[in-house]
């Protein structure tokens, strides 16, 4: 006996993407956009901060070196770029040149550097702020500023550098 074969069914496939793997791509192409966006517009709380802990390495490692160099150091800052200097004999300051940590820094756009602080009392924007040979030295303050976050980097007589944000006043 031979059977006549089964008739066959198809199932005509239909064409395109099912509701959930549009949602699916939609969602991803979302966060991707989103993840962009906030890359490209910069965080200027990460850049500020970045900045201040860059400044805040180079300080300790300017007190370091004065003392391991037994010379006098010292730190300006001019709201756009900070840089450091040495004192010779004769007193006067001269920039350091020979130490890539203690290289002149000038900072993003946006971001500014400005001295605030000596021995407890204000001081004008263009002063040295000293490192002595002896390790022993007056507490100091600069405040690194960006338009959306300020933030204090400040050593104690111990040359401990500590950043700590500053509340906004505006």
């Amino acid at each position: 006996m031979i059977r006549a074969a089964a008739p066959r069914r198809t199932r005509a496939r239909a064409f395109g993407f099912t509701l959930i793997e549009l949602l699916v791509v939609l969602m991803i192409i979302g966060l991707v956009a989103g993840i962009v966006v906030l890359n490209i517009g910069g965080d200027e709380h990460r850049t500020a901060e970045r900045e201040a802990k860059r400044l805040a390495g180079a300080l300790e490692h300017a007190a370091a070196s004065a003392q391991w160099r037994a010379e006098t150091l010292g730190v300006s800052a001019d709201g756009a770029s900070y840089r450091f200097w040495r004192r010779g004999p004769d007193d006067r300051w001269s920039a350091v040149a020979d130490d890539d940590v203690l290289a002149p820094r000038v900072l993003p756009d946006g971001v500014s550097v400005t001295p605030v602080a000596f021995a407890g009392a204000p001081v004008p924007p263009d002063v040295i702020l000293p490192f002595r040979a002896s390790g022993r030295n007056e507490p100091y303050a600069l405040v690194v500023t960006s338009s959306a976050w300020s933030l204090e980097v400040a050593a104690d007589p111990l040359n401990r550098v500590h950043i700590a944000a500053i509340a906004d006043s505006r």
